[in-house]
């Protein structure tokens, strides 16, 4: 599994050659042609990073699937010119707009790859994807005239990090819908997702309920922990996170608390590097965990790792839970 971390070193000189090499051929149509689309120059800041866009990017590239969805739910995916990383499955919704943009890597590409892309723009979730093993720094990307942008939620240094919640997820979805050119259509997104919330709390499905995040790892649990993702989902549908006390989005837990919680219901989120069907696996062979009562029941709950992450499917994450846990109160 890769780095949550960010590597951030960057200042917002040197962006005017990214700006006119952004503005050649493959440009959206939405541009009309013009070398520099009206609302230009923007500036997007993360992590006290900032960076200025003198024109809508053409020929931008997404580094992890949390970026790519962001862009694609903004109806931007015109203007990608490649994408890297996927955790799981492009959602059925994005997989055509999707299945049109090259994938220059199953993981991070090699610089030489990402750069015969020809990017304008570069947008990443993790500090794994900004550093010499991947793409190369932020700084090293500045001074070759590609301008790039990090999720507020993986800064480097932890105090630039905001807090996790519903409203940052629309900060960043805010900021990304600016550099592309379509505001409108993040602020739409943004009242969609609210309105969401509202119905999924309304619900209630989880209320009453002891829920263990399990997102990965055999010998020491990693859990959804009290300030991430994981948090905001299980409060949107009224359940009780065992590990709410942790810090962090994600932290190792310890099976001796899951044993004495005995969990009502147990969250497994579904990654390429840790399937959910492992960990079911798992929890049903062990001696002691196989006695827990959501495991002799299969009381489990499915999601996606994208749509744990704060990112613009974690809605979809909540919706999800709450309507599988209504399932199975449902069925018993």
């Amino acid at each position: 599994m890769f780095s949550r971390s960010l590597t951030v070193a960057v200042t917002a000189a040197g962006v005017a050659a990214f700006a006119l090499a952004g503005c050649g051929a493959g440009a959206p149509k939405a541009d009309s042609g013009d070398k520099f689309a009206s609302g230009y120059p923007v500036t997007i800041s993360s992590c006290g990073v900032s960076t200025t866009l003198k024109a809508k990017p053409a020929h931008a590239v997404t580094l992890n699937q949390g970026a790519t969805q962001v862009v694609l739910a903004l109806g931007a995916g015109d203007q990608l010119a490649g994408t890297a990383y996927l955790d799981d499955e492009i959602p059925a919704k994005w997989k055509a707009a999707y299945d049109k943009i090259p994938v220059l890597s199953k993981e991070y590409p090699a610089k030489e790859k990402f750069l015969a892309a020809k990017p304008d723009f570069a947008y990443a979730s993790y500090a794994s994807a900004f550093d010499d093993k991947a793409v190369g720094t932020q700084a090293e990307l500045t001074s070759e005239g590609i301008a790039s942008y990090l999720s507020p939620f993986g800064c480097d240094d932890k105090t630039q990090r905001p807090q996790t919640s519903w409203q940052a997820v629309w900060d960043e979805v805010d900021a990304i819908g600016k550099a592309f050119g379509v505001e409108d259509r993040a602020t739409a997104l943004d009242k969609e997702q609210q309105s969401t919330l509202d119905t999924l709390k309304s619900t209630d499905a989880g209320k009453g309920l002891k829920v263990f995040w399990y997102d990965s790892s055999k010998k020491t649990p990693f859990v959804g922990a009290g300030h991430g993702g994981p948090q905001l989902i299980i409060d949107a549908v009224g359940g009780t996170n065992i590990f709410a006390d942790l810090d962090g989005g994600w932290a190792d837990g310890s099976w001796e608390k899951v044993v004495a919680a005995d969990p009502d219901v147990i969250v497994l989120a579904d990654a390429s590097w840790d399937t959910a069907k492992s960990k079911i696996a798992y929890l049903e062979k062990d001696p002691v965990l196989s006695k827990l009562r959501a495991v002799k029941e299969h009381r489990f709950v499915t999601i996606p790792f994208s749509e744990s992450t704060p990112s613009v499917l974690l809605v979809d994450g909540a919706t999800s839970v709450s309507r599988q846990l209504e399932k199975l109160d449902a069925n018993g």
